[in-house]
């Protein structure tokens, strides 16, 4: 209990800081007032920075962060250079290297080239610099900032030369380094052969997810009939690959990580997918054949064998698209998580994850080539189309499914949706047994063994949905199918939708824990443990106590934006599902990500707490890690005075106080007194431990989450988990050591 009121003091006495100025007041004027489109602009940035605080430039070495300014997000500009004035440079010993900073009222200049196609008539120009500021006592983290300019467009405006004031410079950013290269490159090989191994291993993971795995027998189903062979199954895996890279990369540039995951629950995408297999449905069961146009075949015969390199390809697209809702949490957390890292790490990563995905499909796809050698394939190949067919069509609804519940028309109904795939199945069964007349049996065929137990079977599943219809759960296929609507039974868990703070409120007055569900209507994921693990009566027993929220990420209401960006900003994924509990004071007590099949292990979770796991260790929600990604354990902290000290790599005071701490480390950590330095470095790890090889800590360090309005803070706690000081910004060692002896004496 102890080790949580520690913490909890800490996480609470930060999260009550209130928003701080930014130090730095701009202001931005165009040196014209019209311009014609396509035409170029000079903008002044006019920055006035606060006495006593400083700013860096847009070229200072690495150490501190660089000020960047930028077009805004949609803003009609089609280049935009920077120059900046002389900043004063000077040896920075906390960097080890130059610096350059600005002080009091600066002005950066923009040459804006404005795009061709802007419509006449008023203009707004706005631009974001980034940046961060110290004084002698604190730095203030990045802060992005808007500042605009009116202008107005016309076509018989007549252009302007522009002229950059001597003195100034083009703003780059430096490619100095202050640590040496052998102190970076094994930390940060290190570090990308970890991510490139989760990538590999969140492919293959993939494959096991509800949207993939069906895939595999409807991708065989195209090979059969098909040249099969090496290259068809290279083409297959390199499109594979390269379609995700793009799709993955492009959606992440248009729309951020957390676009990936709503990728698989865009009502256009959802709907091309359920074109897609309408169309391959029909022509598999005889409708038409899907065939290249001649003229095309031609010219393409002698590269692609008739077609089978462009019909790959193109199976490899539907595959990618088709697998998105499943498959887009792992991609948009591995983005996610390759944000800050290498300029090619988001490249490689997805390179990686997709050949993980492929792996098991290069070896699926060599199969066929063997099918096609055996003897006598007579008319089961065409029984197998036309089965298939069937399939595609009971998959596409699937699909349409995820259209209505993502635009929530409710046209689709549980009771509709079930009575399509009681025909679907029913009727592949009745033409295996050959009460219906397709191509691929014929009326005097004998019924075989083996298509007697196939038909059989179909019937069977498609008779056994019929209850599902009548609210009855259906196990495994609840994941794919909607959900029963209507009033709650009165043994099932009740869910408050999209409503944290009521369920928060409700918990206090309760007395209870929150369980929070980051879902999707979508996600069949979700739609499983909903299904099959909730329903288990330990789990709901457990349950019943809490109050459940459902925050639906995947809508395209506001709330759903909400939803996203709370998920992101405060746990770093975009994972469905992904579970947070949290006690009566709004205290993060563990989190759990994604689907399990082991009740142990989400029983575990649930029955976390207060205090009872490093989770509570936490910092605005977040657990404390160690350099290596694991939760930092507290134990040892336990009957200990603590001084927790929050700093980052950048931040020069920060830098200074880090002698001090060393001897508090050496002379008072025999005598009961514990030291952590939790870094705010947003790179995590791969910042920190080159820093630490030039700037050893002797004590206790680990990595936090969330954001800080300055650096450092120190707290001093007693051993009863009591905060004795807080000090913001850089304090004295004579003032820590006096509240360091008020918390010894405190007992």
């Amino acid at each position: 209990m102890r080790q949580f009121l520690i913490i909890l003091v800490c996480a609470g006495s930060l999260a009550a800081q209130s928003e701080k100025s930014n130090h730095v007041q701009w202001k931005m004027t165009v040196d014209q007032s019209t311009a014609a489109p396509g035409a170029t602009v000079l903008g002044r940035l006019e920055a006035t920075i606060e006495p006593g605080w400083h700013m860096y430039s847009l070229s200072t070495p690495p150490g501190p962060i660089p000020t960047t300014i930028e077009a805004a997000e949609g803003a009609p500009v089609q280049k935009i250079t920077i120059f900046e004035p002389p900043p004063i440079r000077k040896f920075d010993p906390s960097f080890n290297a130059d610096t350059e900073t600005y002080e009091g009222t600066q002005t950066f200049l923009a040459r804006i080239e404005l795009k061709k196609d802007v419509q006449p008539g008023p203009l707004t120009l706005t631009l974001e610099p980034r940046y961060q500021t110290c004084s002698g006592t604190s730095c203030i983290p990045p802060r992005t900032r808007d500042v605009s300019a009116n202008l107005t467009i016309d076509s018989a405006a007549t252009s302007v030369a522009i002229n950059i004031p001597s003195g100034y410079v083009e703003g780059k950013p430096s490619s100095a380094s202050p640590v040496s290269a052998a102190a970076i490159t094994p930390a940060a090989e290190s570090g990308l052969f970890g991510f490139l191994a989760l990538a590999f291993g969140f492919g293959l993971a993939a494959i096991f997810t509800p949207c993939v795995f069906p895939m595999i027998p409807i991708t065989m189903s195209y090979f059969v009939g098909q040249q099969g062979g090496l290259r068809q199954a290279v083409t297959f895996c390199v499109g594979i690959i390269v379609l995700f890279t793009s799709l993955g990369l492009i959606m992440t540039v248009a729309l951020g990580p957390a676009g990936v995951v709503q990728l698989g629950s865009n009502a256009w995408v959802n709907g091309f997918i359920a074109l897609v297999f309408f169309v391959f449905g029909l022509s598999l069961l005889g409708a038409f054949e899907i065939t290249i146009p001649s003229s095309l075949l031609t010219k393409l015969n002698a590269a692609s064998g008739q077609g089978g390199t462009i019909g790959t390809l193109l199976m490899g697209l539907t595959f990618a698209l088709a697998s998105f809702a499943c498959v887009g949490p792992f991609m948009g957390t591995l983005l996610a998580a390759s944000v800050g890292g290498e300029k090619l790490r988001p490249v490689l990563g997805m390179v990686v994850f997709a050949s993980g995905l492929s792996l098991p499909f290069f070896l699926l796809a060599l199969f066929p080539s063997y099918l096609q050698k055996l003897p006598r394939s007579g008319e089961w190949l065409s029984r197998v189309k036309v089965v298939m067919g069937f399939l595609v069509l009971a998959a596409m609804l699937k699909y349409l499914y995820s259209l209505d519940a993502v635009l929530q028309t409710g046209y689709l109904t549980r009771e509709r949706f079930l009575a399509a795939w009681v025909v679907l199945f029913g009727m592949a069964g009745f033409y295996l047994l050959g009460f219906v007349r397709l191509p691929g049996i014929s009326r005097d065929t004998e019924l075989g063994v083996v298509r007697l137990m196939l038909g059989i079977v179909l019937v069977v599943f498609g008779l056994s949905l019929v209850p599902g219809m009548l609210g009855a759960r259906l196990g495994e296929i609840e994941a794919y199918i909607p959900p029963p609507q209507g009033g709650s039974a009165p043994n099932e868990l009740a869910w408050v939708e999209n409503d944290l703070t009521g369920a928060l409120a409700t918990a206090k007055t309760q007395n209870k824990l929150v369980l929070v569900d980051f879902t999707g209507y979508a996600c069949t994921n979700c739609h499983w443990m909903k299904a099959n693990m909730f329903t288990k009566p330990e789990i709901a027993g457990v349950m019943k106590n809490m109050v459940l929220v459902d925050l639906y990420t995947d809508g395209t209401d506001e709330a759903s934006k909400a939803n996203q960006k709370l998920e992101e900003d405060k746990f770093q994924t975009v994972a469905e599902p992904y579970y947070v509990l949290y006690d009566a004071n709004q205290n993060v007590l563990a989190t759990f990500p994604g689907l399990t099949r082991k009740p142990e292990e989400y029983l575990a979770f649930l029955n976390t707490k207060p205090g009872s796991t490093p989770a509570s260790a936490a910092f605005a929600g977040e657990p404390f890690r160690t350099l290596e990604g694991a939760d930092l354990s507290t134990d040892s902290w336990k009957g200990k005075v603590v001084v927790v000290n929050y700093w980052a790599t950048w931040c020069v005071p920060c830098r200074q106080e880090i002698p001090e701490f060393n001897k508090m480390y050496d002379e008072l950590g025999s005598k009961g007194v514990e030291v952590v330095g939790i870094s705010m470095d947003s790179d995590g790890a791969d910042s920190i431990k080159p820093f630490l090889e030039k700037n050893p800590m002797r004590y206790t360090v680990g990595i936090g989450s969330g954001s800080m309005d300055s650096l450092p803070v120190t707290v001093v706690i007693d051993r009863k988990g009591n905060t004795v000081k807080r000090f913001d910004g850089l304090a004295s060692p004579a003032e820590i050591r006096a509240a360091i002896a008020q918390a010894q004496s405190a007992g």
